[in-house]
């Protein structure tokens, strides 16, 4: 068995402590159900007891003294929060972990408020047990010597153009290749890659002095399904009730739980004018950001105030691409994962990113669905609702 992956609360990302203040204040009762699931169908069952003592060791985990005082000097975290989350614990109870046949079956239950912290430290842990098993023998020395070949190759490409719009974050912790490889390949960032000052997971914020990043993720939008009067209502209760938490930071929407043009739809002027920009996870980037700068000018914004941010499975060339197709015609933002985090050259093994997501599937004892904008990421086990949900929101995939 390894030592402990995950040794502080504050190792997850950033929108997970943000949603999770939101729902303490909204919807403290709320229940939820998620489950887990490998997109890649690769066989990991076999990991489930070391995955279940990784997540007995969690319920340890406690917000240290300096961690609580950092938190507090952030501007949109209350109080009241942030004391019940320093008295706040991993409970391994709400969680069902087997090995069916040789894949991993994880379900999680139980209020909203406990659940939202669990997703990104368990797809960390089970990343770092599977990497770890599979190519013992590599790490961060070899991680740091990939990183560098790509930034000089990156730097070769780059070399006579104007970067000044190219915004870098890490978002790679759910599917790291380990702790300390992220932690390597992030502070190595910061001293060599310009316009790098951002990381998803707020350990490594605060232990490098980096800007923490992220707004809310697919489950926000999932959970107001079935938290609003009228499904049809659900998009925009989930966008207000988000500028009442944060009517001043934290701008950043999801555009894809329900497809981007059923989100543009909903995205009238009052949200667009209010919210900093848009983030992309699903589908075409390209088409994806034309339709986002064909909405604000259509609604009479200037599309250079604001911020389009791309996260679906980037690495440096699509970045690229996208930079070139968007610069000067918006801010631009690339929030990089895996490419990062979890992409070391082995002869022993494939070290690629796992394609391992954990996804809320019930609200309130009611289904929920995920409408992605690429059909493979649609994840729901009621088709009655996902029809449903086509119908109102005019969805045709």
């Amino acid at each position: 068995m390894l030592p402990a992956i995950i040794t502080s609360i504050l190792d997850t990302d950033a929108y997970k402590l943000h949603m999770q203040q939101a729902v303490f204040h909204r919807y403290p009762e709320a229940t939820v159900v998620a489950q887990f699931r490998c997109r890649s169908d690769d066989l990991l069952g076999q990991y489930a007891d070391e995955i279940i003592y990784q997540v007995k060791l969690m319920e340890s985990l406690v917000l240290s003294d300096d961690e609580f005082n950092y938190l507090s000097n952030i501007s949109f975290f209350k109080s009241d929060y942030l004391n019940w989350l320093k008295k706040w614990r991993f409970n391994s109870n709400l969680l069902t972990i087997k090995n069916e046949d040789g894949k991993l079956s994880i379900t999680i239950k139980g209020k909203w408020l406990d659940v939202i912290l669990w997703e990104v430290p368990l797809l960390a842990v089970i990343s770092e047990i599977v990497h770890k098993d599979r190519s013992p023998n590599i790490g961060v020395n070899e991680a740091l010597a990939r990183l560098k070949d790509k930034l000089a190759l990156f730097n070769e490409k780059t070399a006579n153009m104007d970067m000044s719009g190219f915004n870098l974050m890490d978002f790679g912790t759910r599917r790291r290749y380990s702790f300390a490889v992220q932690e390597a390949v992030v502070s190595y960032l910061k001293t060599h890659f310009n316009n790098f000052h951002s990381t998803s997971n707020y350990l490594l914020a605060y232990r490098l002095g980096l800007t923490p990043v992220g707004t809310q993720a697919h489950e926000w939008f999932q959970a107001h399904q079935r938290l609003s009067h009228n499904l049809q209502d659900c998009q925009t209760n989930a966008l207000q009730v988000w500028l009442d938490e944060y009517p001043h930071d934290l701008g950043v929407a999801l555009t894809d739980c329900i497809t981007m043009d059923a989100f543009l739809r909903d995205f009238d002027l009052h949200f667009a004018s209010h919210y900093q920009g848009l983030r992309h996870d699903s589908g075409d980037s390209i088409e994806w950001g034309e339709k986002a700068i064909a909405h604000y000018q259509q609604l009479g914004i200037d599309p250079k105030t604001k911020l389009l941010v791309f996260s679906d499975s980037l690495n440096f060339d699509k970045a690229l691409n996208i930079y070139h197709h968007f610069n000067h015609r918006v801010k631009l933002s690339f929030g990089v994962g895996g490419f990062l985090a979890c992409d070391i050259p082995s002869k022993e093994a494939n070290t690629k990113a796992l394609n391992i997501v954990l996804k809320l599937t019930e609200c309130n004892d009611q289904s929920v669905a995920k409408l992605s904008d690429s059909p493979g990421k649609t994840i729901s086990q009621d088709l009655d609702f996902i029809d449903e949900l086509k119908r109102t929101f005019s969805v045709k995939i």
